[in-house]
């Protein structure tokens, strides 16, 4: 864990409640996709956990949905503003797992699962991705994702491609895949989880502190109780119990 001060670059909506933010300065502490950041807002006691996009040595790119006031404060945020932020948190995404992955995102899960596509391609391999919303308009970035993946996209409504959600949608068709990784609303992942187990989910939980101090987001795992922000957030899906 580091604590840096980033500069914001970017700030920029991506769709009706989802903004892409950009950050310079160290993040040489980050090594995986799948680690998350925690950014102390103005006016705001708790930090703000929230999943690495892609990452460099000196960029991050964050998306964020406005879910409550203090993302809503970030919308505001303008190029040029400095944020203190702690990097270098939570264990991410082992990519030695899979040869032919699998990649399953729901809603905003879809974050971490684009740096994981990234890196994925510079090893020579292009992953599928399942990625699913409550509709159209809530997707993001697909240009962008049909560059780095085999897309099969899935709605609620079926305003755009599959009617349904990513797990009915694998149940329904014969996609390849070694091992999976997963992103998305905890319902999701549970359902994932028994459909298969050969893959790891990315989980999200209320955290006090972010690096295993207050245990506030304890989850329970067939090796005990663990912390989704020491031990996670990313375990391997047949350890969780929902």
């Amino acid at each position: 864990m580091q604590n840096v001060i980033l500069e914001i670059v970017e700030n920029t909506k991506v769709s009706l409640d989802v903004y892409l933010m950009r950050l310079k300065g160290d993040l040489s502490s980050i090594k995986n996709s799948g680690e998350f950041v925690e950014i102390k807002l103005d006016g705001y006691y708790l930090r703000r956990p929230i999943s690495v996009c892609e990452f460099s040595e000196n960029e991050l790119t964050i998306l964020y949905k406005v879910l409550g006031h203090g993302t809503l404060d970030m919308t505001n945020y303008e190029v040029g503003k400095k944020l203190d932020v702690l990097v270098g948190l939570g264990n991410g995404f082992d990519i030695t797992k899979a040869k032919e992955p699998l990649l399953v995102a729901g809603g905003i899960g879809i974050a971490p699962l684009i740096g994981l596509a990234k890196r994925f391609n510079n090893l020579g391999i292009k992953p599928t991705l399942v990625y699913g919303a409550a509709k159209e308009s809530d997707l993001v970035l697909l240009e962008e994702l049909k560059k780095y993946t085999t897309l099969y996209i899935t709605t609620d409504d079926g305003s755009l491609g599959f009617k349904g959600n990513p797990v009915t949608f694998l149940k329904e068709n014969d996609i390849k895949y070694d091992y999976y990784y997963a992103c998305g609303p905890q319902v999701m992942l549970k359902y994932l989880a028994l459909y298969d187990s050969n893959g790891c989910v990315s989980l999200e939980a209320r955290m006090g502190c972010g690096f295993g101090a207050c245990m506030g987001c304890s989850i329970k795992t067939t090796n005990g109780t663990k912390r989704v922000c020491k031990e996670g957030p990313v375990f391997e899906a047949s350890e969780v119990i929902f």
